[in-house]
């Protein structure tokens, strides 16, 4: 691929996770309406959660068998599509039982699209030589300041306003992702990546290396503690504050937006941040301010003081998500070439690694998004407390991030 497809498939790439964050942070500052007008307590809504997770899994595993036979942007065009269906049955359920099979739908989408999405992204990085993980990530939060901020200014206004949101995957749906290229193929001067070794002779039959799995499941095991802090801040902050606090419904997207406006700001600035600090040890302070920023939530005599620690927490841990991928696509790539850069990698053997990878995504969704309302099902300061002392594991986890990390961050 030349530079200018590059190009054009990046800004698609990017446009596909600002739709993912978009979507998805626009129904989950409605919980606290949806759990109203269908009757639902904490412990019916963490079935429901726990229902939309499991089938998010199921469709990160068919990203991953479909997209060795069709590519992965075929997949992430479905995904997409599954999503214009899934949130107008959402937000326009006519009775309870459209409203489940509308979560159903959205948490196959969900999967097929946050699977498919790295994918491309991984690639892009590769054949930029470059990170672009980073700021892939920042849109996702992008798209999420932006829901947010819709959801405060709309918060009063009928579901059929949450309709509408259907409406930014499905332009993205036409965007032009990253196509296959077959091995050897020429990807153009200038981006970064080093040429294909030699081929080998026609009778040679070259043995892929193993994945090297027991580095990625220390990096999947970070990836789990983010998104069960990240799950349980998106998805519970809300409900927090409209059941613990009976905040004002038109502000519950509070404990939202300031998270990811911090979040955005440190994943813009990551790039200059890991050059300067490192990745280990940025993930290891991270850890810590994430910790004292939940026990603030937990601890909050009032829901502003609770907004606070959304605040603080959301600039904690945004590294952590968009620096596992890249290191699972590092490591997923191979050892590098004899002059240093980052070969030629076989791109349907890394795609099925960001497919699997991604599971640990949802691991950490379920204990964000379920076992926080189980345990706090009573009180939910104490489903807050759980991730507070979880999140401190990536202190020792955070030197598996850094495996032959990129000089430029």
């Amino acid at each position: 691929m030349r530079i200018s497809s590059l190009t054009g498939a990046r800004i698609a790439v990017a446009a596909a996770f600002f739709a993912q964050g978009f979507v998805f942070i626009s129904l989950t500052t409605r919980l606290p309406r949806f759990l109203d007008q269908w009757g639902l307590d904490e412990v019916a809504l963490s079935l429901l959660l726990l229902m939309m997770v499991l089938l998010a899994g199921v469709g990160s595993l068919v990203a991953e068998r479909a997209a060795h036979r069709v590519g992965s942007a075929p997949m992430l065009r479905l995904g997409l599509a599954l999503m214009v269906v899934a949130v107008p049955t959402i937000t326009l359920a006519p009775a309870v039982g459209f409203f489940v099979g509308g979560v159903a739908l959205y948490g196959i989408a969900l999967g097929l699209v946050d699977a498919t999405s790295n994918m491309q992204a991984v690639d892009l990085e590769h054949r930029y030589g470059r990170p672009i993980l980073p700021s892939s990530h920042g849109y996702w939060t992008t798209g999420g300041i932006i829901a947010a901020a819709l959801a405060l200014a709309t918060g009063r206004l009928s579901p059929e306003v949450g309709a509408f949101v259907a409406v930014v995957p499905l332009a993205i749906a036409f965007a032009r992702f990253v196509p296959r290229v077959a091995p050897g193929a020429d990807v153009g001067p200038g981006v970064g990546v080093a040429p294909p070794h030699q081929a080998a002779p026609s009778d040679a039959v070259p043995v892929p290396a193993p994945v090297p799995w027991k580095p990625i499941w220390l990096v999947g095991a970070g990836l789990v503690v983010f998104y069960m802090v990240d799950t349980t801040a998106s998805t519970w902050g809300p409900v927090y504050l409209a059941r613990s606090f009976d905040a004002p419904g038109n502000l519950v997207a509070l404990a939202t937006f300031p998270y990811l406006v911090t979040s955005i700001v440190v994943r813009l600035a990551g790039g200059a941040l890991v050059t300067r600090f490192g990745v280990t040890p940025l993930l290891r302070i991270g850890a810590v301010v994430g910790s004292g920023a939940l026990a603030l939530v937990a601890l909050a005599p009032t829901w502003q003081v609770a907004v606070a620690g959304f605040t603080v927490l959301g600039a904690a841990v945004a590294l952590v998500a968009p620096l596992s991928f890249s290191a699972a696509g590092r490591i997923a790539a191979g050892p590098t070439t004899d002059d240093g850069a980052a070969a030629e990698p076989d791109r349907a053997r890394t795609d099925a690694v960001i497919a699997r990878f991604n599971q640990f995504n949802y691991v950490g969704a379920l204990l964000g998004a379920v076992l926080t309302g189980f345990v706090g099902a009573d009180n939910l300061r104490l489903g807050f407390a759980l991730p507070a002392v979880l999140v401190l594991a990536l202190v020792p986890l955070a030197p598996a991030f850094a495996r032959g990390a990129l000089s430029r961050r």
